[in-house]
This record gives structure tokens, C-alpha cells and sequence, in this order.
């Protein structure tokens, strides 16, 4: 029975021990090879660390940082990937967080976790990657080992400010990928492209999807997506076939035009998440490949990747929204009220979701766990945690589920309950519109809309009094050369803003 992740690795290696398992830029390891690198890592690590505790990354993605995750989970511990962007006091303040007795890092960033005076002790990789295997010490850890076990922590933005650490333990990855791969029909003939960091949990779908099925994963130079001719060049030299990508990913292919230069042929499936889709970069994608499966995921950290799936199966014009779709197996999805009742359809309530995905918690937030993770209300019998999501989504007649927007974006303007989410839809659909995103800004009671694109104010307007009623009209423009993005590739709502107001300043220092 294999109920742990290392029992899927060690099963597809001993049946795939030469096939590749992860290649980067300058390195690839097979899959024989990654269990014996790990095994030492998880060797040297063991005289460091307790089972159950978490030991953080500090490094660039690469095939060495995998084999680091996993040399993590021999020892009995989960991983964490720290961002290399983010600033010294937020690395510190995870670290803190998690209490971990060991950081991990590589030569080429040691100095620089050095100097962020961070707790814990610093171990090189390099040196881990090169030590003798304790096969006695790790059976001893192995046999103790649940699926319980918390296998990583990613931390996610919190609504306060202070990040949220979301434990995902083995169960929830041994449960969530099979299904994952077999319905989108990924094997080992298949090639994904990761393109999300590590510390993002559309990354677990490329690294796990690889493990479980014996795929290579080609790990895409996070430089590439600044360089559209190369990122090409690497989806067709490396024979591509899966992308699970966010949202703006694959937007910056369109924007740049990037499929003008060369076109992925071997490219049969593409993934999207984390945003809603302009359905004009969609058409975009369609028509340089029209024979590609397109599929919207939906779904946050909270419930190990994604809950609903929905394969794109007509066109879609801008203006309309596409369906997140139908749950995965082993999910149930509930709409909920302000009631904690069920939403009849063409009704529109937060989205909750129960079933073995369900993450453990938030680490050492026991707080904000409680507030999130609750016991089903519809469920008067037994114990039955859901994850209530903050997502505001419409049940159409249809019995489609539609995102319509968070429960944070929704407003009172004038007398009107409104969705943010609704207002974007309508802007992204105006000609001349590439991407757009509002905020209410409650002090002057006025909705202001950014928008990236050739279309100005009049124009994009009095294309929404063709759509929208007034009261939904953005009442202040901000025109931007591009969207800043957040780490996790979502668009930067307080970039954003930090620009609106230097703009003000400007404006009135002018």
C-alpha cells in the first residue's frame, strides 16, 4: 500500500530507473538517481532535525532543490521554499515561524542567508547532496511515518498582512494527484513544463504529476519569462507537452506575441489557475493552437491545489465568463449563504469544500485555523471539516459554477451590492482592454478601475454603459504600461495602489 509520497517515488523509480525525472537549465537527474541523492540528503540531515518538523529552502528552483524536498521527507520532516525576492524580515519571520531547527541553502545564496541573521543552522546542499546513506537511521524514521505527516508548507498572503503557513500533509497529495493525472490523461510520455516557483502550490501539480506517473518535468528559467523567444525556444527544445501555468503566464505569451515566433506543436494540454482568464488571451492561445485541451482550474492552497476542473469545450467571446466547472473526485463542493444554507441555482454563495484535499491547518495559527477550517454546518451527525474559501460563486441554472468574485471585492456603492469581479469581466471585454482589475476605495466611496492596454477613458466608457448599469461605472481611470505582479503571479493589487497614490502626489506636486 502506498500511502506516502516516498512509496510513489521509490515505485516509479524502481520501475522508470533511467527515465528522466526533472531536468533544469544545465542538469537533469533520472529517477534511480533522485532517490539516492535524496536518501543522502535525508541522511545527512536526520543528526540535525526531529521528525515532523519543517526544514526551509533558501535557493532558485532546480533539480538539486528537488532532491533537497525530498531528502527533507526522508528524515521525517516537510520542506518549506522561501522566496528569494521577498525581504530579509519576511524570511526571517517565516522562519520564526516554523521554528525550524535547519535552513537549506546552495553556495550561490549562502552568503546572503548569512546576512539575514536568520535562526536556525545553515546547511549547504551542496554537501548534503554528496553524503553517505544511513539506511539503518532512515528505516527507523520511515517506519514511524504517517500519512498525516505534514509533507510541505507554503505560505500564501494573509488578509492581515502577516503570511498564512497552509500544512499539506501526504494524504492530501496521495489522494488529490491520481485523480489529477488520470483525468487529464498525464503518463510517462509526458513532458510539463514547470513554470510556477516552488514556494506555489501550482508547482506541486508539475512535480508531483511527475513522481506519481514516471513524466519528465523540465524546470523553466524563471529569467525566461522576461525573454519570450527563449521560453519558446525551451517549450520546443524540450518537447513540452502539459502546462500548468498561472493565468499570467500565459498572458505574457499572448502580450508579447510570442507565438508569432515559434509555436510548441507538441503541446497537448494547457493548464491555467490562479486568476480569471481574459477570454481575448484565451482566443489568442486557441488559435495558434486549436487542437490543445484547455482546462480552468479553480482552487486555493488551502485544499492541496485545486477542487474544480472545467475543460473548455466551446468558444467563449469576451464578456461571457468561463465555468470553474465540476469537482474532483473525493471533493464536495458546498455554496453557502449568509446563512451557512444552500444556494438554489441562480443563486450565488461562498464556496466550501470537504473531502480528504482538505489541508491541516495554518501553521502555529491555531486562530485563523479555527476561523477557516470549520465543521460542515449542514452536517448535524459527525465531524466533517470544510474549508470555507472567502470565493463568492454563482450556481447557474445550468447547474454551472461560475466565479463571480472574493468576498473581500464585494462592495456597497450607492445603494448596490456589488462584485468587483463583475465590473473586470466587462472592462476586459471592452476592444482595446488587455487586462484590467478594480479596488473600491471606501473613503471617497468610488470605484477605480486600472486598466493595461490602447483603450482611453471615453472609450472604454462608453463601451460599459453598453454593458453595465451606471452605478457600476469605475469612476477614476488609471491607465498602466503593464500589471505588477505578486510572487505567486497574481496581479499586485498593492503595487497597484502604491502607484495610484505617487501618481496623485505627483499630480498635486505638479
Amino acid at each position: 500500500m502506498k500511502y506516502l509520497i516516498l512509496d510513489h517515488l521509490e515505485a516509479t523509480a524502481a520501475r522508470l530507473p533511467h527515465k528522466t525525472a526533472f531536468a533544469d537549465e544545465g542538469s537533469a537527474v533520472t529517477f534511480e538517481e533522485l532517490v539516492r541523492l535524496s536518501r543522502a540528503v535525508g541522511s545527512a540531515l536526520l543528526p540535525h532535525v526531529a521528525p515532523r518538523t519543517t526544514v526551509g529552502f533558501y535557493m532558485d528552483k532546480s533539480v538539486q532543490t528537488v532532491a533537497g524536498f525530498f531528502g527533507a521527507v526522508y528524515a521525517g520532516c516537510a520542506y518549506s521554499q522561501l522566496n528569494l525576492r521577498h525581504p530579509a524580515a519576511r524570511i526571517r519571520a517565516i522562519l520564526e515561524t516554523l521554528a525550524s531547527p535547519v535552513v537549506v541553502t546552495d553556495r550561490a545564496h549562502e552568503e546572503a542567508l548569512r546576512a539575514m541573521d536568520v535562526p536556525g543552522d545553515i546547511l549547504i546542499l551542496e554537501d548534503l547532496l554528496e553524503s553517505a546513506i544511513d539506511e539503518a537511521a532512515l528505516a527507523r524514521v520511515r517506519a514511524q511515518m504517517l500519512d498525516i505527516d505534514p509533507l510541505y508548507v507554503n505560505f500564501t498572503s494573509g488578509s492581515t498582512g502577516t503570511p498564512k503557513g497552509v500544512i499539506i500533509c501526504h494524504r492530501n497529495v496521495v489522494d488529490f494527484i491520481p485523480c489529477f493525472t488520470e483525468i487529464f490523461g498525464i503518463t510517462e510520455r509526458d513532458v510539463l513544463a514547470n513554470q510556477a516557483p516552488f514556494d506555489f502550490d501550482v508547482s506541486v501539480k508539475d512535480i508531483y504529476s511527475g513522481v506519481f506517473t514516471g513524466a519528465t518535468v523540465q524546470i523553466i528559467p524563471t529569467s525566461y519569462f522576461t525573454q519570450p523567444t527563449k521560453l519558446m525556444d525551451f517549450l520546443c527544445d524540450r518537447g513540452a507537452t502539459v502546462l500548468v501555468w498561472a493565468v499570467s503566464a500565459l498572458c505574457f505569451i499572448t502580450t508579447m506575441n510570442a507565438l508569432d515566433y515559434k509555436v510548441p506543436t507538441a503541446l497537448r494540454a494547457i493548464m491555467f489557475s490562479g486568476e480569471v482568464m481574459p477570454i481575448k488571451h484565451l482566443n489568442k492561445l486557441k488559435k495558434y493552437l486549436p487542437d490543445v485541451m484547455y482546462v480552468n482550474l479553480y482552487g486555493p492552497t488551502e485544499i492541496t491545489c485545486n477542487c474544480t476542473y472545467y475543460i473548455v469545450d466551446r468558444a467563449y467571446e469576451p464578456g461571457e465568463s468561463l465555468p470553474i466547472g465540476v469537482p474532483f473526485p473525493n471533493e464536495r463542493i458546498l455554496l453557502l449563504d449568509e446563512n451557512d444554507k444552500e444556494v438554489a441555482p441562480g443563486g450565488t454563495g461562498e464556496l466550501c469544500v470537504s473531502g480528504t484535499a482538505v489541508a491541516l491547518g495554518y501553521f502555529g495559527d491555531s486562530e485563523r485555523t479555527r476561523a477557516a477550517f470549520v465543521q460542515n454546518p449542514l452536517n448535524k451527525t459527525h465531524m466533517e471539516t470544510i474549508y470555507r474559501t472567502g470565493d463568492l460563486v454563482r450556481l447557474t441554472e445550468q447547474g454551472e459554477l461560475v466565479y463571480v468574485s472574493r468576498k473581500d471585492f464585494q462592495i456597497k456603492h450607492m445603494g448596490h451590492r456589488i462584485e468587483l469581479g463583475e465590473i473586470e469581466t466587462a472592462l476586459s471585454a471592452v476592444p482595446g482592454v488587455e487586462r484590467a482589475l478594480c479596488v473600491y476605495l471606501h473613503d471617497k466611496g468610488k470605484i477605480l478601475a486600472f486598466t493595461m492596454g490602447e483603450a482611453d477613458k471615453a472609450a472604454i466608457t462608453a463601451a460599459l454603459h453598453e454593458t453595465l448599469p451606471a452605478y457600476m461605472i469605475p469612476n477614476i481611470f488609471m491607465q498602466v504600461d503593464e500589471m505588477p505582479m505578486t510572487k505567486n503571479g497574481k496581479i499586485d493589487r498593492n503595487a497597484l495602489m502604491e502607484l495610484y497614490q505617487n501618481r496623485k502626489r505627483g499630480a498635486r506636486n505638479g
